[in-house]
């Protein structure tokens, strides 16, 4: 299978419509930091359930006045997106990184980041940053698999909200 990474463009924009499809919650990373240095736990759920974003409705022009988007792409069909953000902190944001069900684990998340780390290299960032959930195990781990390390942690972002008990943590890519 050949997978093509391209930037999202009028010609292609329909692919900012990938739909966001569920993953499974097979636990939570548990962060915690001493000694100057972060350190997590993995902690397995106790049942097995997933979870399933509500579908974002980006538009180019917004996208492309904050960032960019890259689209990962077979025989023309979109079969991942990665939406990244300008930043002031010297790292370019990675907002969005979504891969369709029946492609994950083939690399392709890996290939948009590196064309992103290209891209960023240009406009001068130092690296690439991003936000996932703790009980998003797949996704956390991914990150520090890639390259990323932990950079920080927030347990109040969804204090109040019908997500309240979760936490975010901050991963950090230098290039």
């Amino acid at each position: 299978m050949m997978i093509e990474i391209k930037p999202i463009t009028q010609s292609n924009e329909q692919a900012l419509n990938l739909p966001n499809e569920p993953f499974p919650l097979l636990g939570r990373m548990q962060v915690s930091r001493s000694d100057d240095q972060w350190h997590y736990q993995i902690v397995a759920a106790r049942k097995n359930d997933q979870q399933t974003f509500p579908d974002e409705n980006y538009q180019l022009a917004e996208v492309n006045q904050n960032g960019f988007a890259l689209g990962a792409f077979t025989a023309d069909v979109c079969v991942g997106l990665a939406i990244f953000a300008d930043h002031w902190n010297q790292y370019l944001y990675l907002d969005d990184l979504k891969v369709k069900r029946s492609y994950r684990r083939q690399g392709i998340s890996r290939q948009m980041l590196q064309a992103a780390k290209n891209i960023a290299r240009t406009r001068g960032y130092r690296g690439i940053y991003t936000i996932g959930q703790d009980n998003n195990l797949n996704a956390c781990q991914f990150y520090l698999a890639t390259g990323f390390v932990i950079g920080g942690f927030n347990s109040r972002d969804y204090q109040g909200t019908s997500q309240e008990g979760k936490s975010d943590i901050y991963f950090y890519w230098d290039f």
